[in-house]
Order: C-alpha cells, then structure tokens, then sequence
C-alpha cells in the first residue's frame, strides 16, 4: 500500500495498525463512524526521534510541512473552573490561544495545558497527541484549513508512528467544531 502523501516505508490502513495505536485511538479507529470510512485513515510507521514537525518534515520530506497539522491541549479558566479542549491547527500556524479559543470556550483565561495534563487525560504520548480518540467530553476545535486538505498528517498517540487522515474527516469528529482563524501565521 501507498500512502496518499509523502513517501513512507511501512503503510496500513489505520483498522490493520490497531496493535500500533494508543488504547483510546485504537479504540476510536474500531468505533469510527464518520462519513469518511475508516481504512482512509492510514497509518505510516516513522522514528520516534522525528515525531516533532520541524525535525520530522526535515527527515521525510519538506512537502510534508504544507500538509501536516498539530494537535494541542489547551485549559481554559473561568470562575477558578479549568476546562480542557484540543485544537487542531496546520503546522505552519500557531493556536490562537488568547483569541479564538479563549472566546469559543467561554473562558477568562486560556494557555496550553501542562504536559502531564495533555498526557494524562488523553492516554497519549507528548509530541503524538491526535484528535482522534480524545475524551469524549472535550470540544475539538479545528482551523478550517485543515478540513480543506485532501488528506492531512497528524499525530497517532504515540510518537512513533502517524496518521494520515482526509481533511474532511476532521469536521465529523465528536465535538468538533470548525472555526476561521484558530491558526494564525
């Protein structure tokens, strides 16, 4: 098999990799139910030293950075509540933490989460958070841009490994909601 893009050794559809996934992605990729079927997920096996984008576009292609997207935790605060959401924005943006997310999620203050704190409530490795398998309470908040790609290369749970995903599939995930403008250059 080949994946849709970049130039990958070892490729599976996501349901055939299921060994190679987190528990609460795997998990996900068995109960997937989008309009986009489940073997379009594709699983490519990668070293875990390149999982972070920078060192990873530079390792397995630069063509990649165009169509990669990285997914964050972030905790909003209001009234001594802390609340958690992920945001899933293109690689070559940033969250617009202070802005969009911090009024989408109704919040006072808003700021990425503690590292064990992203960790720990998604079951997932840092530098391989993806938003496929998160809590099911979360909110998903996803830039646009990333819906619009054909295909899109993001995280798999782990850092070895990544998913590649179509762009629309990203919209029909729990809780997600698609904003203009959560990435900003």
């Amino acid at each position: 098999m080949r994946a849709p893009i970049g130039d990958f050794d070892d490729v599976r559809t996501a349901p055939e990799a299921l060994d190679l996934l987190v528990a609460p992605v795997a998990d996900a990729v068995r109960g997937w139910s989008g309009a986009v079927p489940a073997e379009q997920l594709v699983h490519v096996d990668t070293d875990p030293q390149w999982a972070d984008t920078a060192t990873f576009v530079e390792h397995y292609g630069q063509d990649l950075l165009e169509q990669s997207a990285n997914c964050v935790v972030v905790a909003g605060k209001r009234g001594g509540e802390t609340s958690l959401a992920a945001c899933l924005v293109l690689s070559t943006t940033r969250v617009d933490v202070n802005g969009v997310v911090r009024r989408q999620l109704g919040a006072r203050k808003a700021s990425f989460a503690p590292m064990d704190t992203a960790t720990g409530e998604t079951g997932m490795e840092y530098g391989g958070i993806t938003p496929i398998g998160l809590p099911a309470s979360w909110p998903l908040l996803v830039d646009a841009a990333v819906v619009d790609l054909p295909y899109v290369l993001i995280g798999s749970g782990r850092r070895r490994g990544k998913l590649i995903v179509p762009g629309k599939a990203f919209a029909g995930l729990p809780n997600a909601v698609v904003l203009e403008g959560l990435g900003v250059a």
